[in-house]
């Protein structure tokens, strides 16, 4: 489970984050300057635990501040606060989360009392979860849909502290904010060129399943009723979101020049 964990994580990392900063109101003329820390955050995910691999995860850490400085500087230049900009600001803000886990982990600490595992899961969630789902809110919804996506993170985030009865909530409303995101990824579909239109249907498709798997995950936590294995939320939501939802989504996105 570990690699494919890995392995999506490698996903979104390389591809998803750097297209996504492409299509934000914060890109800079290239964003080549990711990968210098980007390379060092995957090479610290595939080799043993230990001082190299803190080390490169801590380069990787250092990027994903440099996000957040970019969601300051848009702060400061518009100094406005409405739906789309929280999600804007949410997508920038989550890869540091995931970054910290990463540290955390490859130094085989578990940071607020969470154990690897959780902790690998969570820097694929906060890159998935967190940065491309803030990232398609912010690109194709407004609103309630806009804002659900962020609010539904944090809960979900507060949840991991607070209890799983928080985190099915968190897992309720993320839900919800997706689904009203992959209802306007159908509906873009529409007025598009065919291709496009794929891409965006898939993105949107895949969520009524992922998050359903997502609130049964919670609400077995909480209640008496069946769940996936967590290597199967692996291999489908996981890799479903990955691929199906983030990356079909960010794809369109660029052909249609957002």
């Amino acid at each position: 489970m570990i690699h494919l964990v890995h392995a999506v994580v490698s996903l979104g990392i390389l591809i998803v984050v750097p297209l996504g900063l492409t299509l934000l109101p914060t890109r800079t003329t290239s964003t080549s300057w990711w990968f210098a820390f980007a390379l060092p955050g995957v090479a610290a995910l595939w080799l043993p635990r230990g001082p190299l691999s803190i080390a490169l995860a801590s380069v990787y850490l250092v990027g994903t501040l440099v996000l957040i400085g970019l969601a300051l500087r848009h702060f400061l230049q518009h100094r406005a606060v409405d739906p789309r900009v929280v999600a804007l600001y949410t997508a920038l803000a989550t890869p540091a989360i995931a970054a910290l886990a990463l540290v955390a982990e490859r130094s085989s600490y578990e940071l607020f009392g969470f154990n690897l595992t959780v902790l690998s899961l969570t820097v694929a969630h906060f890159h998935f979860a967190g940065f491309a789902a803030a990232l398609m809110a912010y690109l194709a919804a407004d609103g309630l849909a806009a804002v659900s996506v962020p609010l539904g993170t944090g809960i979900v985030l507060a949840g991991f502290f607070l209890g799983d009865p928080v985190e099915l909530a968190g897992a309720v409303v993320l839900t919800t904010g997706m689904w009203l995101v992959g209802w306007k990824l159908g509906q873009r579909s529409r007025r598009t060129d065919r291709t496009t239109a794929i891409l965006l249907t898939v993105s949107g498709a895949v969520l009524v399943l992922t998050m359903l798997l997502a609130v049964s995950w919670a609400l077995g936590h909480v209640v008496d009723t069946p769940y996936l294995s967590l290597e199967w939320m692996v291999a489908t939501h996981g890799v479903a979101n990955a691929v199906g939802f983030a990356l079909c989504g960010v794809l369109a996105m660029r052909r249609e020049g957002v």
